[in-house]
């Protein structure tokens, strides 16, 4: 089970990239866009729960933890991954928000006193050297300068808020929340929050867009947002924030089969490193010991 829900995070979260900037570049303003994201998750979810009688009630302060989530995980975050995709490109992007599994792991042993596995340390410097190669072209061809130091800032603070989201995300659960009906209020909550923000700014809430990006906002709000966060958070209650937002080191990969078939992308040498160095990464992070070397060294 914690294999699916690994697998289908990763292929469904690898492609939203595609389909956020198929939206930035349709002119929609990135509020309004995070806007109608969540507000159709939401409709699609309590319907779901609603119809299969799912729906749980909170207390007003389950109420309230939900907001914050809101905050972090379901709006401002957003806002900073659409803005940035303005200064830097989609696969960078890809490659920064992996940080989440050493935000997520840090943060769980801040608020959750969990403990660091030994295996993390290697598994995240093999990761993140893997990213490194994987992306050094496209880091080595971006000019810098303060736009776009300003994207890469922009995607640090939304990565840190999707942490942050992931530790409210494990709070419900150690409280014996259903996830389904966090999630459904926290993104009506999120979607009611860009709804306020994108009135005060003016902001066309019916804009002329084409078909692709219509397309690509249903798809975020259907598979990446509804079936891409409700597998997140069961595979956070299955395995720990740290070890589910490893995942995130595989997003890019997804994103580079597909830049490969419908952009050309060239590979080089230092991609099948990045490949490689990911996969090995994996593997020290997840594959256990074999019990009985592991009771021949106690």
């Amino acid at each position: 089970m914690n294999a699916l829900l690994y697998v289908l995070v990763v292929v469904i979260w690898g492609t939203t990239w595609i389909a956020i900037s198929v939206q930035q570049h349709s002119g929609i303003a990135a509020n309004v866009a995070v806007f109608w994201r969540f507000f159709i998750s939401a409709i699609v979810l309590f319907v779901f729960i609603l119809l299969f009688r799912k729906l749980h009630k909170l207390v007003v302060k389950d109420h309230l933890f939900c907001i914050l989530q809101a905050c972090c995980i379901f709006g401002f975050n957003f806002v900073c991954f659409y803005t940035a995709v303005q200064y830097i490109s989609s696969g960078l992007e890809a490659v920064i928000f992996s940080m989440a599994v050493i935000f997520n792991t840090i943060n769980a042993k801040l608020f959750f006193a969990q403990p660091i596995s030994v295996r993390f340390y290697p598994a995240a410097v093999l990761g993140g050297l893997g990213m490194i190669a994987l992306f050094w072209n496209d880091v080595v061809g971006t000019q810098f300068n303060h736009q776009t130091l300003w994207g890469i800032g922009l995607c640090v603070i939304g990565t840190y808020g999707f942490s942050l989201g992931n530790m409210i995300s494990t709070r419900h659960q150690r409280q014996g929340l259903d996830v389904f009906s966090t999630n459904a209020y926290g993104m009506l909550y999120g979607a009611m929050l860009m709804a306020i923000i994108a009135y005060f700014q003016q902001h066309e809430f019916f804009p002329n867009i084409p078909v692709s990006a219509i397309s690509a906002l249903l798809y975020l709000a259907i598979f990446g947002s509804v079936i891409g966060f409700t597998a997140y958070f069961y595979l956070v209650g299955r395995i720990g924030s740290g070890k589910a937002a490893y995942s995130t080191l595989l997003f890019p990969l997804v994103a580079l089969v597909i830049s490969t078939v419908w952009e050309g992308y060239q590979w080089h040498w230092n991609a099948v490193i990045g490949v490689v160095l990911i996969l090995c990464g994996n593997a020290v992070f997840f594959i256990q010991a074999p019990r009985k070397w592991s009771r021949s060294r106690i």
